[in-house]
């Protein structure tokens, strides 16, 4: 058999994944080559993620001590939210599972009972991921009770990976692309012709050039769904920082008038970054903004990110895959870009024509993408159509109609205290819940199980649950305290 061609346009986080996915699960099969500018710079800033990038990095076989001191990482239970629904209010959306369900219904049906019976406290109590955040406890390794992810320096990890994916064979190339030339007869990609005049040809392109697209718009022209009525944040700004204290184990997400800004704390540093509308706020009103935020000196200039939200129309074209911002963007508030990155990989390589390139796998590759990034920009609007905030913009993503699948959610909630996690969905039952009461949304009935129950059990449960967690907490060492000696990140 042949082995199969791949050229990967850009490197950064995305382009790096894919060379170490392939390079490691394909070996003998594929022969990868990654193409890329040390003078274009990339965005950078995918310091945060969610609990799947575990499995990936299994399929990496990554050690995560070695990882972790590599990239400067902690660990993450979760996003803090503050001031979303009102100035002032403060939510975790944590990692774990809430409470103990049935499948009759799930615990925030037994949870609005407990609470109309006087006898509940705030639903994070009733989730360890939660409580261990809160208190900023941690405790890793193989027999960990707590479901986690990371943060980490987005530099360093491209370093790391490429280290990984060279070992393994790939071949990079250092070079700007100057154009892309595609087959007379067939339509798809021929090669990338770079600067210096090299022809990189291949069988298969993976763009990971950025919000530039060079393959799968600039020359396949796949066209693109916007979304920024529904998410019209278009503007980052990103700023490093010298760690002032203890690291916490999980993200800040700080609302402001027009958008929100982020603090990521890692071993060395902290990541920050403010998120907002250039319709609302002007940007050199947000630099000032986020630097009389920070704490801590800045190690950088901050840096001006321009974005647009939404995807493109095919993910997979002809002989091209897109990955990360060339595929599409949703604003990084729930840290989803990564996953995205990773479970479009972990799907490629399940489809990966070795033969004839039908259409079939593509359209099934592209209905997938397009449900899950779907989904994901459902649960991030959630946050902002969710909101009692007096400031223009945030007037407006609460009087703009949601997409109608997110618009069912919310009623489902609203009428019956109602969530669901659909094949296609990465976010499971107690993260909407959490969002949604974090949003102030209060169903106005819930499932009447809970009511079965003798006088004065529901409660003696609950308390035995917050009880059992609330102790397990105590037991933990503190995030730093584990982290020192677990992890040092190498200077």
């Amino acid at each position: 058999m042949t082995r199969k061609r791949i050229v990967i346009a850009g490197g950064g986080t995305a382009g790096w994944l894919a060379a170490a996915l392939l390079t490691r699960q394909l070996a003998g099969l594929v022969d990868v080559t990654l193409v890329e500018s040390e003078a274009i710079g990339t965005v950078g800033v995918g310091e945060a993620t969610i609990p799947t990038i575990r499995s990936f990095h299994a399929l990496l076989g990554l050690d995560e001590r070695d990882f972790m001191a590599a990239t400067g990482a902690n660990f993450k239970l979760g996003i803090a939210f503050e001031g979303w629904a009102r100035a002032g209010d403060r939510y975790i959306h944590s990692f774990g599972e809430v409470g103990r369900s049935t499948w009759m219904g799930d615990f925030q049906h037994f949870w609005l009972e407990a609470r109309e019976q006087g006898g509940a406290a705030d639903i994070g109590a009733y989730c360890l991921e939660h409580e261990a955040a809160d208190a900023g406890r941690f405790l890793g390794g193989p027999d960990t009770p707590l479901n986690y992810a990371y943060h980490f320096d987005a530099g360093r990890y491209a370093a790391y990976l490429r280290e990984r994916s060279e070992a393994q064979g790939l071949t990079r190339i250092e070079g700007r692309i100057a154009r892309v030339e595609r087959d007379s007869d067939s339509g798809d990609i021929a090669a990338l012709v770079l600067d210096d005049g090299q022809h990189i040809a291949g069988d298969m392109f993976l763009d990971c050039t950025g919000f530039h697209a060079l393959l799968i718009e600039q020359t396949l022209g796949v066209g693109f769904e916007d979304w920024g009525h529904w998410l019209p944040t278009d503007r980052a700004l990103a700023v490093q920082t010298r760690a002032t204290g203890p690291a916490v184990p999980y993200t800040r997400a700080i609302a402001h008038d027009a958008g929100w800004r982020w603090q990521i704390p890692l071993q060395h540093r902290i990541g920050n970054g403010l998120v907002y509308s250039s319709r609302h706020l002007g940007d050199d009103a947000a630099r000032d903004r986020l630097m009389a935020s920070v704490e801590g000196q800045a190690l950088i200039e901050p840096r001006l990110i321009r974005f647009r939200t939404g995807r493109r129309l095919a993910m997979w074209e002809r002989n091209c895959v897109a990955l990360s911002l060339s595929s599409g963007f949703v604003e990084p508030l729930e840290s989803t870009s990564l996953h995205l990155v990773m479970i479009a990989l972990t799907r490629l390589v399940q489809l990966l024509p070795f033969g004839h390139l039908g259409a079939a796998a593509r359209n099934r590759f592209n209905d997938q993408a397009r449900r899950e990034i779907e989904a994901v920009r459902d649960f991030v609007l959630l946050h902002y159509h969710l909101n009692e905030r007096p400031e223009p913009f945030w007037r407006e993503r609460k009087e703009i109609p949601p997409p109608d699948s997110l618009a069912e959610r919310i009623a489902l909630f609203a009428e019956g205290a109602h969530t669901y996690q659909s094949s296609d969905d990465l976010f499971r039952t107690g993260s909407w819940t959490q969002v949604m009461l974090g949003q102030r949304l209060t169903p106005a009935a819930w499932h009447p199980l809970a009511r079965a129950m003798p006088p004065g059990e529901l409660g003696t449960v609950l308390r035995g649950l917050q009880s059992n967690i609330a102790a397990t907490v105590a037991r933990l060492p503190t995030h730093q305290q584990f982290l020192d000696s677990y992890c040092l990140s190498r200077e």
